[in-house]
């Protein structure tokens, strides 16, 4: 079984070039890349065309091919996947949508309660407007939900990576949930956050 200390190695060492980690690195991260892909795709429409496999790969691929990123640890990496694959599913919808000139909405199935806290559907890209809103009035709490919500990370890994304490993760949780599901609802508006 590989350690933290050696998932970050392998991290650092891919990020550097060396093809012999990365492949290592694959195979150790595919496990968790999978089971957030399929977290994702378990949201999306039936008939979705992406499948969980290559949103791994493709995710995978961007993130390795980033030189800019300095991977401090393997839950700042998953937290960087999880945005990752968020970015990716969105191109997507909204490449989808394209195609139909501009007509239907499709609705994605996202979580059964994660955000309002029962079971509806959600278009993806109308979400992913609304956590840029929220973003852009508060980045923290966006981020927040993009980890716990889009990662599939705890509150103590959230707290890490953002360098802030438990109760601020679970204070903006509260927040941010209750705001997204305001602005999806068409009750909100950014000058009332």
């Amino acid at each position: 079984m590989v350690t933290v200390e050696e998932t970050t190695t392998l991290l650092r060492r891919s990020r550097a070039g060396d093809g012999p980690a990365r492949s290592a690195l694959f195979e150790h991260v595919y496990a968790e890349l999978r089971r957030l892909a399929e977290g994702y795709m378990h949201r999306e429409r039936a008939d979705h065309t992406l499948q969980a496999t290559a949103l791994v790969h493709e995710a995978f691929v961007r993130l390795v091919n980033q030189t800019a990123v300095e991977w401090a640890d393997r839950t700042y990496f998953y937290g960087v996947a999880a945005t990752t694959m968020r970015r990716i599913l969105v191109s997507h919808a909204r490449a989808h949508r394209s195609l139909k000139r501009g007509g239907e909405r499709r609705r994605a199935d996202i979580d059964p309660g994660a955000l309002a806290g029962r079971a509806h559907r959600i278009d993806l890209i109308e979400l992913d407007d609304a956590l840029n809103r929220l973003a852009a009035i508060d980045p923290r709490k966006a981020r927040v939900v993009e980890l716990r919500y889009f990662g599939g990370l705890g509150v103590p890994e959230t707290a890490a990576i953002l360098e802030v304490s438990e109760p601020t993760v679970k204070r903006d949780w509260v927040f941010a949930r209750a705001w997204l599901r305001r602005e999806l609802a068409g009750g909100g508006d950014e000058r009332d956050a």
